[in-house]
């Protein structure tokens, strides 16, 4: 359990996590899948290679840390989390392993004079707590979506429909249920997780729906990453009529109802899940500024599908910018970067607007540095990342 004391020297490491705290989970990552092979599914490789998932997870042992006494200060950070999980089907067996691996990393970084047994168990306590509350809201989800209308727990078998090429690095998979039961709806903005096995290794990714729900089938639509091991089979190997198994739909970036402007901000293959957003924005009548950056046309995918909605609702004003237009390329409202003095011209003329964005690191710092000083509230700005969480500010 944990005390008022576990709960002062837990707060007294937070100083040494801010200098070391990347120190400490690259090592954490380095001794679980060492250690315990069979939790790699649950980790994207590439992220491990270039840090990104130990930057993430510095922060997040940061942050509760600083507020373990206070866990609402941590926000959103919870929900992300145990979305996350959910996609990817973390179960409470698996918090154990971890627990024991990161409070060994602890020892072995910061050292037996400053890890002492106090510290350590102040740790366990803290961790525990933790482990207990995201399970806990885990479980939650789980029973939420086993119990919905056409939903389930664990994996479903889903056969490819159809397999659509978008762009040059973006292909579309439609998938349906194999057993022909009713299909369990989702909020525009969440995504599907998908278990695959790839030279005989199994792997797990989180892709966005990108078309609203429609009662049918799922939509994810996929960019093809350099060396991405389950993007890359999911292009070269998968093809219609092939199964795959999924995970019920996750997530907690979704789009909210309101009657504000909606502003629509992507950039690349962060278009994804702002399609099923403004599908189901355009069926309320609420003005829409929809909003993309690509490098070129060749890589812009859904232009067509935009531009049809765009003739067909007047409440929704779209606009292009190409990063470097092709000589082929035409109609793009802007060559170069989504700049400042862009979305000013872009936006709804009143800042009392909803936005939501979602796209590389560097374009959403740059896009969230922007919105605040044209002046559109922090509490109306939203985002998603696709990979580790990463600082905006």
């Amino acid at each position: 359990m944990l005390s008022a004391e576990h709960i002062a020297i837990v707060k007294s490491t937070a100083p040494l996590l801010e200098s070391r705290g990347e120190a400490l989970t690259t090592h954490f990552y380095e001794k679980l899948l060492a250690d315990h092979a069979e939790l790699r599914p649950l980790f994207n490789q590439a992220h491990q290679a270039s840090g990104a998932q130990a930057r993430a997870l510095a922060k997040g042992v940061l942050m509760y840390a600083r507020h373990i006494d206070e866990l609402e200060q941590l926000g959103g950070l919870v929900g992300q989390i145990i979305n996350k999980h959910v996609a990817l089907n973390i179960l409470p067996e698996h918090y154990p392993v971890v627990g024991q691996c990161l409070l060994q990393s602890i020892r072995d970084v910061f050292g037996a004079h400053v890890a002492t047994n106090a510290v350590i168990d102040a740790w366990a306590a803290a961790y525990g707590q933790l482990a207990a509350l995201l399970t806990g809201l885990e479980e939650k989800l789980y029973a939420e979506r086993e119990h919905a209308p056409g939903g389930w727990r664990g994996t479903r078998a889903f056969r490819v429909e159809r397999k659509v090429r978008e762009s040059e690095e973006i292909v579309s998979f439609y998938l349906r249920p194999v057993d022909g039961g009713p299909l369990m709806s989702f909020r525009p903005g969440q995504y599907l997780g998908i278990k695959l096995r790839v030279n005989g290794e199994e792997l797990r990714r989180n892709y966005s729906l990108s078309a609203a729900p429609d009662g049918r089938d799922y939509r994810i639509s996929v960019k093809c990453e350099a060396n991405g091991a389950a993007s890359g089979h999911l292009h070269a190997n998968v093809a219609e009529g092939d199964t795959l198994d999924v995970f019920p739909p996750a997530g907690d970036f979704v789009l909210q109802p309101g009657d504000k402007p909606l502003v629509l901000i992507s950039g690349g293959v962060g278009i994804t899940p702002t399609l099923a957003m403004l599908q189901a924005a355009l069926h309320t009548g609420r003005p829409v500024h929809f909003i993309h950056a690509a490098r070129h046309g060749g890589v812009h995918a859904f232009r067509d599908a935009v531009d049809t909605l765009a003739n067909g609702h007047p409440q929704l004003k779209r606009f292009y910018c190409y990063e470097t237009a092709r000589a082929e390329d035409d109609g793009a409202h802007a060559t170069g970067f989504l700049d400042e003095t862009r979305l000013r011209d872009w936006l709804p003329d009143t800042r009392d607007a909803d936005v939501y964005f979602v796209g590389p690191v560097a374009f959403m710092k740059a896009i969230r540095k922007h919105l605040r000083t044209i002046g559109i509230p922090d509490a109306q700005s939203r985002y998603e990342f696709f990979g580790p969480a990463a600082a905006l500010d």
